[in-house]
């Protein structure tokens, strides 16, 4: 079987020179770093109380209990084949994940066309955002009697999810009839939390409603696809055991020690040299492939959520070697890549102009696929696209793409796909999450929390009056409220 693999000419002094890019000297400069990062991050993935209690669980999800997969593909296959549409409620990873998912991993267009779908149910994405008409349009839409649901939420809590399962709750209660739990699944904290409350009330009076599948301790959401995710794998049809062998086929090829050997730790190192010696704070994701583009979205809140962070990592070992990460707030590092997700052949006619044109500030990542799994051929005689395969043209496109960036000395590298595949997918996957986990060890930082998304879920439960908010946060917010001067509206 073919390997994925990691060209990373472009972002070395030898292509790009060496003001933008990567010289011996830098690369001298960080490997100490690198090497020390290395040693921590295998150690505690290694120690399975380090890994549960730092959030580092996502590391061993490849290799899941067999019984328990099979179990959950079973149970897709069932509720695929008694429903006609299925709503997945949840956000962050609890959506971006399944939508890269559905898209990689789905026809093109699987919703519109029944022969795509092979007997399987419509899917829809809902509880991921708080605009009425999405949400609005569907319920008025969907028969209630045929359609499944499936809630996503550790705490139940989360602001968008939880406003959307109370409609979407409703709608099934007065369109299903009294045992409309039974079209109800939660994937969620398996002891605390409001949903899990409710998902052992309703279960205790009809043990078929609220069946529930456990969101695992140490997996944070942007790390959960392999968790959360591989319940919407087997609705949709997809082997997971495929998905699972890539990912742990990945995670095999970068658990090597020889760091230059490493595709992950490389581009979490390279990467990171570029952004604190180069001076290249943002990062381009741009697959050349539609089914893709969902993918780079996902990463784009893992590198975010990850590696966007205030303060330094204080790591803080107990007497039996467990470690504690805390905020060191005697050092603000206001530190991160800002990631775009873009796509080719699309974004060539506007994001390219500045990425070529614009501040040197970037760099570039493709992804391309070397196989697709159906062709077209240009038809015609008398121009020269005639009789050339649309394959051909999207791989000279991307070719076209960065042998342009070269020229302006803008950094970028490569990631190429044999195809695309559950299993190459999955290792693709896993290879980003790695790479996101190593990069925030060279940054000091802890990679595996999101204090600054609390801010705004704060400021909106005061302004909504949620019982039990802490008395500190409801006086910081007083203390400092928006200010709208009128002149500046206008």
């Amino acid at each position: 079987m073919k390997e994925i693999k990691f060209d990373f000419n472009n972002f070395f002094s030898s292509s790009v020179g060496s003001i933008h890019g990567i010289t011996r000297k830098d690369w001298g400069k960080f490997f100490p770093a690198a090497q020390k990062a290395q040693k921590h991050l295998v150690a505690v993935i290694t120690n399975p109380q380090n890994r549960v209690a730092l959030s580092l669980e996502w590391a061993n999800l490849p290799d899941q209990d067999k019984k328990v997969i099979a179990y959950i593909q079973k149970l897709g296959d069932q509720i695929a084949e008694k429903y006609e549409s299925v709503i997945f409620l949840g956000i962050g990873g609890s959506y971006l994940g399944l939508k890269a998912a559905q898209d990689a991993l789905c026809a093109p267009y699987y919703n519109e066309f029944a022969p795509l779908r092979h007997g399987r149910p419509r899917i829809y994405f809902e509880g991921n955002n708080l605009d009425p008409e999405t949400l609005s349009a569907l319920l008025k839409n969907l028969n209630p009697r045929k359609t499944f649901v499936v809630v996503i939420s550790k705490s139940g809590e989360t602001t968008e999810t939880k406003a959307a399962f109370a409609l979407v709750e409703l709608w099934l209660k007065k369109g299903a009839g009294k045992n409309y739990g039974r079209q109800v699944f939660c994937i969620t904290d398996p002891k605390n939390g409001t949903l899990r409350k409710k998902v052992d009330a309703e279960q205790a009076r009809d043990v078929l409603s609220f069946r529930n599948l456990p969101l695992l301790k140490g997996v944070g959401g942007r790390y959960s696809e392999f968790n959360m995710g591989l319940l919407h794998l087997a609705i949709v049809g997809v082997k997971i055991d495929s998905v699972l062998a890539g990912a742990k086929a990945m995670a095999q090829k970068c658990s090597g020690r020889e760091i230059s050997r490493n595709p992950a730790y490389m581009y979490g190192l390279l990467s990171t040299i570029l952004y604190k010696q180069k001076n290249k704070p943002i990062t381009i994701l741009m697959p050349f492939g539609e089914e893709l583009k969902s993918t780079a979205d996902w990463y784009c809140q893992l590198l975010a959520e990850s590696t966007g962070k205030k303060y330094s990592r204080r790591i803080k070992v107990n007497a039996n070697g467990l470690e504690e990460w805390l905020k060191d707030e005697n050092r603000v590092v206001n530190t991160g890549r800002t990631p775009i997700s873009t796509r080719g052949t699309n974004d060539l006619h506007s994001v390219q102009q500045n990425n070529i044109e614009g501040e040197n500030d970037k760099a570039v990542t493709f992804i391309r696929l070397e196989k697709f799994s159906h062709d077209l051929k240009v038809s015609g005689t008398n121009d020269f696209l005639a009789g050339k395969d649309y394959s051909r043209l999207l791989c000279v496109a991307q070719e076209a793409t960065e042998w342009a960036l070269v020229r302006e000395a803008r950094p970028n590298c490569t990631i190429i796909l044999p195809e695309l595949t559950p299993f190459y997918w999955g290792a693709l996957l896993f290879f980003f999450e790695m790479a996101t986990a190593f990069e925030g060890e060279l940054l000091n930082i802890n990679a595996f929390d999101q204090p600054g998304v609390e801010g705004y879920k704060n400021y909106m439960y005061y302004k909504l009056r949620k019982p039990g908010l802490p008395a500190a946060i409801s006086a910081d917010i007083r203390k400092h409220p928006l200010k709208k001067i009128a002149r500046y509206i206008i």
